[in-house]
């Protein structure tokens, strides 16, 4: 199990590689997605959730331009075994959920698939493509499926490279609000 200091530490020590094909690392990423949920008066788990969203993408050894040679890196299900153990579900649900969520709203937005970045657009085909209307209407009646289509909403604008952003101490109260208690913890590790 990750602590929040290892955490941070893996975001402040590999964010500074490229997103994808985005004219952002991955920490600025990371620091806006959170900056728009904060500025939006989100939870504090919806917050954290939006700059741990593309955790996954830092933990993996597949190299940066994994998508590029047609592989999915499943990074929303990556950072589940970091996440698990210190975050509730209201913290690693959308952050599982949030790969879907693009699949979702391209079902209900005509126009969303316009929106999206080429590197977003390619990335959605190895993710398994647009839902049909069915498993759109499975997705949005998860637990915590509405908070993972803010998050995308937020993911896809937090791709700009002139915004300013808190630095990633200023989420830390943030994070450490939304972490488990330690009889929960504890609890996980021996179940």
């Amino acid at each position: 199990m990750a602590s929040i200091t290892e955490i941070i530490n893996t975001l402040s020590t590999h964010g500074h590689s490229q997103y994808g094909r985005e004219a952002v690392t991955q920490k600025q990423h990371a620091l806006q997605c959170a900056t728009l949920a904060q500025s939006a008066y989100s939870e504090p788990s919806l917050v954290t959730a939006c700059l741990l969203h593309d955790f996954g993408h830092l933990v993996h050894t597949l190299g940066e331009d994994a998508a590029e040679r047609g592989i999915n890196d499943r990074h929303e299900e990556r950072a589940l075994p970091y996440l698990k153990g210190i975050f509730p579900k209201s913290v690693t649900e959308p952050v599982r959920l949030h790969v879907n969520a693009k699949r979702y709203l391209c079902v209900i937005d005509d126009e969303y698939w316009d929106t999206l970045s080429p590197a977003s657009k390619r990335s959605l085909e190895l993710q398994g493509g647009i839902f049909s209307e069915e498993e759109a209407r499975v997705f949005i009646n998860q637990p915590y499926a509405k908070d993972a289509v803010q998050l995308r909403i937020w993911d896809d604008l937090a791709k700009d490279p002139e915004m300013s952003t808190p630095e990633l101490d200023h989420f830390l109260p943030v994070l450490e609000a939304c972490q488990c208690p330690l009889e929960l913890v504890v609890t996980r590790d021996l179940t």
